[in-house]
């Protein structure tokens, strides 16, 4: 994540130090949160995340979606299959009923990533998210059980 600086910023200041990850790993350990690693099936090596944030049970049964890659892999194909499974986990491990995922309007790689996927396009959010000191507008996306058995 170190290495791939330049590639997420400002969509996402990433875990860049092993004392960085342990605290997103512990933090995961709660209920309301979960984080999937995507991994590379030759060689092993994680390539990204996904992060499930405050997932929601109840009436709602939602969950927040972030993501990141690295650099080198970027642009591959590997984020669309490693986001169908982590879609698969949430509708059917994790049996909720909505995710939504936050992506800034000029990320245009992500606002591709998640339309490929089935999410769609509910609203604009203005000055959203607080990222790298700024407060940043977002589009919402989401994506229900029901759309992610037809994508």
């Amino acid at each position: 994540m170190r290495a791939s600086r330049d590639h997420l910023r400002p969509w996402f200041f990433a875990a860049e130090t092993l004392e960085a990850w342990d605290e997103l790993i512990e933090r995961s350990r709660d209920e309301s949160n979960e984080v999937l690693l995507a991994v590379l099936r030759e060689g092993g090596a994680v390539i990204g995340s996904f992060h499930l944030s405050q997932i929601f049970r109840g009436g709602f049964q939602n969950a927040y979606l972030g993501f990141a890659v690295g650099a080198p892999y970027a642009g591959q194909g590997y984020m669309t299959e490693a986001l169908r499974l982590t879609l698969r986990h949430v509708f059917t491990a994790l049996r909720l009923h909505r995710v939504e995922a936050n992506v800034q309007p000029a990320n245009e790689r992500s606002r591709r990533l998640v339309l490929r996927c089935g999410f769609r396009l509910e609203g604009f959010s203005p000055r959203y998210l607080k990222i790298g000191g700024r407060w940043r507008d977002h589009e919402r996306y989401a994506l229900t059980a029901e759309d992610h058995g037809r994508s």
